[in-house]
């Protein structure tokens, strides 16, 4: 018994021994492996860490190239764009420093016309100038007068009097005449850059009552029926000056109380051009019975010719009917007495008769 159990115990430590020695042997495999995987992995590690090192090299280098064309695109670009901008804008100021220049002369023009029209013969006179503008298009000299007296026994000649046909042989006028309010219009103007409705009321005011008293003027000196029309014209030589009249309510005042209408360089080219048919309609009528005189004497006219052409148709009817008789009857009377003459030979007649020679009948 004690002898199996120490034999028992001898091939437990052999046992015991051989796993050790394989255990140590599989701990050494291990360790030999262990050592071998770090070494590739460092191996490994440090193939990455240089090639992911020359990767950043590579990339850092084409990012600097791609900054440093996308910069001097952006440089040329905005060269460019701001030379634009600036010869643009030295353009623009050349035009505003043009423009200063032609705001400065039409200034200093401006300031001329002011002093012009600051004078009250002055401003007639450009009021009579664009009136005798517009009547000397629109009319015939012989249909309007430059400068008449118009009423009876006076001495106040008016600028202007269209000739409207009367009853007699007498015209009758249609006075115009040109006012031009140009101080109380400038007032009115300022006031209204101003904005103060109470120096605009005042004005228009001012305005209404020069206009007026103008429109009084015409009728108290050219209106005189039946030597004129029962009305006449104030022309008011600017559109501003006319519409501002006309806001005011001006025409219709004035039409009812002096018997006067108001008239800008429109409305007054539309009125004579309305005068200018009446008078080509009036000339029609006028030529209308001449027409029908005209008419009357051609008509007898042709019934004389007519008559005179039947004679003479009478006549070559009966000339050619005598012709006829004569042909006729007279060629075979004659034609019977030459039947007994005897008729000669060619050579005969030739000799009685030579053919003509050349030159023969003419003149010599």
């Amino acid at each position: 018994m004690t002898t199996l159990t120490e034999a028992q115990e001898k091939q437990m430590a052999a046992l015991t021994d051989g796993q050790r020695i394989r255990l140590d042997g599989v701990t050494q495999q291990v360790t030999q492996m262990a050592a071998g995987s770090e070494k590739a992995q460092e191996q490994m590690r440090k193939t990455l860490d240089e090639q992911l090192s020359s990767l950043r090299t590579q990339n850092n280098d084409q990012l600097e190239k791609m900054r440093a064309t996308v910069d001097e695109k952006l440089q040329q670009t905005l060269n460019e764009r701001i030379s634009q901008s600036f010869k643009l804008v030295n353009d623009r100021l050349s035009e505003v420093y043009q423009g200063l220049g032609e705001m400065k002369t039409l200034a200093g023009s401006v300031g001329d016309l002011r002093k012009v029209l600051s004078g009250v013969k002055t401003r007639g006179i450009l009021g009579e100038v664009q009136l005798g503008a517009i009547v000397e298009d629109m009319l015939t000299p012989d249909q309007y007068e430059k400068n008449v007296c118009t009423r009876k026994g006076s001495h106040d000649p008016v600028e202007y009097a269209v000739r409207l046909p009367g009853d007699g042989e007498e015209p009758v006028y249609l006075p115009i005449d040109a006012k031009f309010p140009g101080d109380t219009y400038g007032r009115l103007a300022d006031a209204y850059e101003s904005g103060d409705p109470a120096a605009v009321r005042e004005a228009q005011a001012v305005l209404a009552d020069t206009i007026r008293r103008e429109a009084k003027d015409i009728r108290d000196k050219y209106i005189d029926p039946p030597n004129t029309t029962d009305f006449g014209i104030l022309f008011l030589p600017t559109e501003g000056l006319y519409a501002e009249a006309v806001r005011l309510g001006l025409p219709e005042k004035l039409r009812r109380e002096y018997h006067v209408s108001i008239a800008g360089p429109t409305t007054l080219a539309a009125l004579l051009n309305s005068l200018q048919l009446g008078f080509r309609t009036l000339v029609i009528q006028k030529r209308s019975g001449e027409v029908w005189k005209l008419l009357g004497a051609v008509k007898k006219e042709f019934g004389t010719f007519e008559d005179a052409l039947t004679a003479a148709q009478t006549r070559i009817r009966q000339t050619g009917e005598e012709l006829d008789k004569l042909v006729g009857v007279r060629t075979r009377q004659i034609n019977r007495k030459l039947k007994s003459v005897e008729l000669s030979s060619a050579e005969e007649t030739a000799a009685i008769l030579p053919p003509d020679a050349p030159g023969d009948g003419e003149d010599t």
